[in-house]
């Protein structure tokens, strides 16, 4: 369709940093370091799309994705842009791998497709805004004393759940656990995340056992994710459930996974899927294998985490969503998007396509190329 053809294509890099460190088992995080890309058709409409690269999850960085974002621009110039399955074909036939700056190709893609069919986001996808998206917010690594404020802080702002960032030590992280519960009471929803920090089976399962007299919801990624084919056994011997992130990255790990019965929960990160083609197989698979569903993210703005929300809306085994990370950022460089509400609560746009974009003022002061 000539109006839907690929006209312009633009990448910029965005970088903001963090009110303060925000520290995982695999090391602190001091800003965003993301790319933007915007495309641009013949019949004038705009798709934004970002992602939010992490060196030691998808071995990418904000600036290889600009990079391999400059092999893609040439590939996909002059298609339809409403030929959604075929771009991401071409972006792989182009380079293996490189789910980050793929999901920013196909986020701004589905941005254009939902606009020119005048649905919001998530009616394209299938969806239905029929249920309240509320967010976690993350206690970052750190001593116990320090977590347990910040879990009291989450609290009395309202957020419904806690997510704390864990992987040290058996006895360092029961502390960590054991402070934040006597904080925020037994009953606070409460999960925790490793971020593969326990490494194997073994040590993860004694970690696990230890904290089951803390009421934790769940656990994410206990183990090495190389060690996927383990992760069955963690699953059974573990009273706290299981929820795969860094082994669950396309379908295909997804598929594995359930065969494995090595989960009884998915996280589904568009920078790990390469964006919302694969994210929604994912939770096809999920949905029918009876499986709990977490959509996230990394360091995404508004711009990436509504693109988060609009998936979260599109399937009903979707139930927790981790959108925090933009209340951790200096600065707010989104207009339009979602709004955070009392509560955790999570505010969609309604009109058509993602509903966000980067502020122009941005995107002028940024490192940027154009095709």
């Amino acid at each position: 369709m000539p109006g839907t053809t690929l006209q312009s294509i633009s990448l910029y890099k965005l970088r903001v940093p963090l009110r303060e460190p925000f520290v995982i088992s695999l090391g602190p995080l001091l800003a965003a370091e993301n790319v933007v890309v915007v495309l641009r058709t013949a019949g004038g409409l705009v798709g934004f799309g970002e992602c939010s690269p992490f060196l030691t999850i998808n071995g990418e960085s904000m600036d290889t994705c600009f990079v391999v974002g400059q092999y893609f621009a040439p590939a996909l110039k002059g298609r339809d842009a409403l030929d959604l399955a075929g771009s991401l074909a071409e972006m792989d036939r182009v380079i293996y791998g490189n789910s980050s700056i793929k999901s920013a190709f196909d986020m701004a893609l589905h941005d254009i497709a939902a606009q020119h069919a005048g649905l919001p986001l998530y009616a394209f996808l299938g969806g239905r805004n029929d249920k309240i998206l509320t967010t976690d917010m993350t206690v970052s690594l750190g001593p116990p004393a320090r977590m347990q404020a910040d879990a009291v802080r989450f609290q009395q702002e309202g957020f419904p759940a806690i997510k704390v960032k864990l992987g040290g030590t058996l006895d360092d992280d029961v502390a960590r656990i054991r402070a934040i519960r006597a904080g925020i009471g037994p009953t606070h929803a409460l999960r925790v995340d490793a971020n593969q920090g326990w490494r194997t089976a073994d040590y993860a399962i004694a970690v696990l056992r230890a904290l089951a007299e803390f009421n934790i919801e769940h656990c994410e990624e206990p183990i090495l994710r190389q060690h996927f084919m383990e992760l069955s056994r963690v699953r059974a011997a573990s009273p706290i459930p299981i929820m795969a992130d860094e082994s669950c990255g396309d379908e295909h790990d997804a598929a594995r996974l359930i065969q494995l019965q090595a989960c009884q929960l998915l996280n589904i990160k568009l920078g790990k899927s390469s964006g919302f083609h694969r994210a929604q197989k994912i939770a096809k698979l999920g949905e029918a294998a009876g499986l709990v569903l977490q959509v996230g993210g990394f360091l995404e703005s508004r711009l990436g985490m509504t693109a988060a929300a609009h998936l979260a809306l599109s399937s009903p085994a979707i139930h927790h969503c981790d959108f925090d990370t933009p209340l951790m950022f200096t600065d707010d460089p989104v207009l339009g998007g979602f709004r955070y509400r009392p509560g955790g609560v999570i505010e969609m746009p309604d009109g058509p396509g993602l509903g966000a974009r980067i502020d122009e003022e941005w995107l002028r002061r940024a490192e940027q190329v154009h095709f």
